[in-house]
């Protein structure tokens, strides 16, 4: 029996002791740590377990941390991270206190740049390459491009660039044909073109940008990945490796269904069966809320478009596709140009339904402003994992929507707080609004077990507010799915109705006449959201009440103003004091003032 390779390599030093021939065992061991411990732990799998013989050979013939490399997409570094010091903390990997599951400067000298987001290494590797020449330092600098990233607009505007210049940068595109679903457009089309042969090499568009292409090439063929590797580091200025790869490459299943497999959940290693969970009784999730009503909507309105960015089965746009291909549209990882797709078309009379992930629609803040708030279209903004996310963490929490849009002239905001709300603002918003509306809603399941579908629709009056519980002292004020939050700790709270309770599914407009009436009636008001306080909703009402000479005390909960990293939806909300425990021991403590001031 050989001995085990992996065991002894705690850095990239350690893994050049080995002799090229012994690399081939060192990938399957790499394979199996990963699924291994993905299998219990949960994360992304299939990305990574693409890359494992490129991965192996960066390291090796590179002089890595010195010479500097960036994954594109972070998800695919799960490798790198096991061969650069943190095999032993790996199994805490996207755990509350372990290790981020993308690259994080702060984390490792090895992550030589934070990429949660897509199709920026490019951008950073060019940077870091002309900002080594300025400063007279030789050193060669990597950017590996994958899972559909090069189709972002980004990463031709760092091709563009590049080819301009004499930096000493290489891209290695790492062609698996799949994002998170599988890739999209025109030059999805050309690189399968390239791939099969098919595509003229004095067609090249590599090429014609001026930088050096070679490939494509056998991505797990360690042997030749590592002399072509060799040549390359020889070569100057700009160059562009184009390796062909399998996501999920050494796990049958992972092989086949490489959708599902993306991130799979917790699975048996050694079949690569995923463990089922009981789904009966369970309340529906939102994204499938938004999917089937999306489908329910579109047969009686033939004007009715989905538009997303890539994420077809993680924001249940396929229902869409499936029901109505030629009137829902994947524009693959392409934020800035889904927005604007759906200007044009909503400048048409098109009733258009934008579903971009919060955290994703940050890329395209310009879009939102000047190409549809500024002309005041109507697009639909449907903004799925909103709030604190979980295990992706710091990159992709979705919580500053509602401050960055908030600040924006023209903008409808709302945040339903179950899923029936979610349901009758969609049909709302279907009917014809004045304004483009942003509705926004998290990750994961609602509360409802008894929740049908379909359902009778109820029109939604813009800008109104709704009371959940009256109350004599303090006013509590919400909105979106937190309300759910709120209710609990109010129910463990034997109050003899101190707490009135307010939904505020409207962030804008607010509803200034309920908000009259509360601030005249509530000497203390307390707003709760799963959003940043700082420009939230909270912030809102503190606006209001300065803006009207309101002296009420106002405590603002929320999360605050720090970047929150991974963990569990529940610890990250204990962790900002949104949690139930937590907002119950606020409300206990103000109790508890109160009734000894009145002693």
């Amino acid at each position: 029996m050989s001995k085990k390779l992996l065991e002894h390599i705690v850095n990239p030093t350690d893994l050049r002791k080995l002799d090229v021939s012994q690399l081939p065992q060192l990938a399957k061991e790499l394979r199996d740590f990963i699924i291994d411990i993905v299998s219990v732990k949960e994360g992304h799998l299939g990305a990574s377990l693409g890359v494992v013989e490129l991965t192996i050979a960066l390291h090796y013939v590179f002089d890595t941390p010195n010479d500097l490399l960036v994954w594109d997409v972070g998800h695919q570094a799960y490798g790198h991270k096991i061969l650069t010091e943190r095999r032993k903390k790996f199994d805490t990997n996207r755990q509350l206190g372990g290790i981020s599951g993308f690259p994080k400067r702060s984390e490792s000298v090895y992550d030589t740049f934070g990429v949660g987001h897509s199709s920026t290494a490019i951008s950073a590797a060019l940077g870091m390459a002309i900002a080594s020449q300025l400063k007279g330092e030789n050193k060669h600098h990597i950017a590996v491009v994958g899972d559909a990233s090069i189709a972002s607009g980004m990463a031709f505007e760092g091709l563009n660039h590049a080819g301009v210049t004499d930096a000493n940068l290489l891209i290695i595109l790492n062609d698996n044909a799949i994002g998170i679903d599988p890739s999209v457009g025109a030059l999805k089309n050309y690189l399968t073109a390239v791939k099969d042969g098919k595509n003229p090499k004095q067609n090249n568009i590599i090429k014609s940008l001026n930088i050096d292409y070679s490939g494509p090439i056998d991505g797990h063929d360690v042997n030749g990945l590592i002399a072509e590797l060799e040549r390359l580091k020889k070569v100057k200025g700009p160059k562009f490796l184009h390796i062909v790869t399998t996501k999920g490459k050494g796990l049958q299943q992972a092989e086949a269904d490489q959708v599902k497999y993306h991130a799979p959940g917790k699975f048996d290693a050694a079949t690569g069966e995923i463990h089922k969970k009981s789904e009966e009784n369970l309340p529906p999730k939102f994204q499938d809320v938004f999917g089937l009503t999306l489908v329910e909507l579109a047969k009686n309105n033939p004007k009715i478009i989905g538009i997303t960015p890539a994420m077809p089965s993680g924001s249940s746009m396929k229902f869409m596709m499936d029901a109505f291909p030629k009137r829902a549209i994947d524009v693959g990882i392409a934020e800035q140009h889904a927005v604007t797709l759906s200007a044009g078309m909503a400048t048409q009379g098109m009733v258009v339904f934008c579903n971009i992930y919060s955290t994703f629609l940050q890329r395209a803040f310009d879009q939102v402003i000047h190409d549809v708030a500024l002309q005041n279209l109507p697009v639909i903004f449907c903004l799925d994992r909103a709030g604190l996310v979980g295990e992706d963490g710091a990159t992709h929490h979705g919580v500053f929507d509602l401050a960055y849009l908030r600040c924006i002239p023209n903008m409808i905001i709302y945040a339903p707080k179950d899923e029936t709300e979610l349901q009758n603002i969609l049909y709302t918003a279907s009917l014809g609004l004045k304004n483009p509306i942003a509705i926004r809603y998290p990750r994961g399941r609602g509360k409802n077990a008894d929740w049908k579908f379909p359902s009778d629709f109820q029109k939604i009056d813009i800008g109104k507010s709704k009371k959940l519980k009256k109350g004599k002292n303090v006013a509590i004020l919400s909105t979106g799915t937190i309300a759910d939050n709120v209710t609990q700790a109010l129910n463990g709270i034997e109050d003899d109705g101190h707490f009135a309770h307010y939904h505020f599914g409207f962030v804008k407009p607010l509803d200034e006449k309920k908000l009259h009436k509360i601030c005249d009636k509530f000497s203390t008001i307390i707003t709760v959201e799963d959003g940043v306080t700082t420009g939230g909703f909270g912030s809102a009402v503190l606006e209001f009440s300065a803006k009207n000479d309101y002296v009420n005390e106002i405590f603002l909960c929320g999360v605050p103003d720090y970047f929150i990293e991974h963990g569990t939806v529940d610890e990250l909300q204990q962790f900002c004091n949104i949690d139930v425990d937590g907002l119950r021991s606020l409300f206990s403590g103000l109790l508890e003032e109160e009734e000894q001031d009145e002693d």
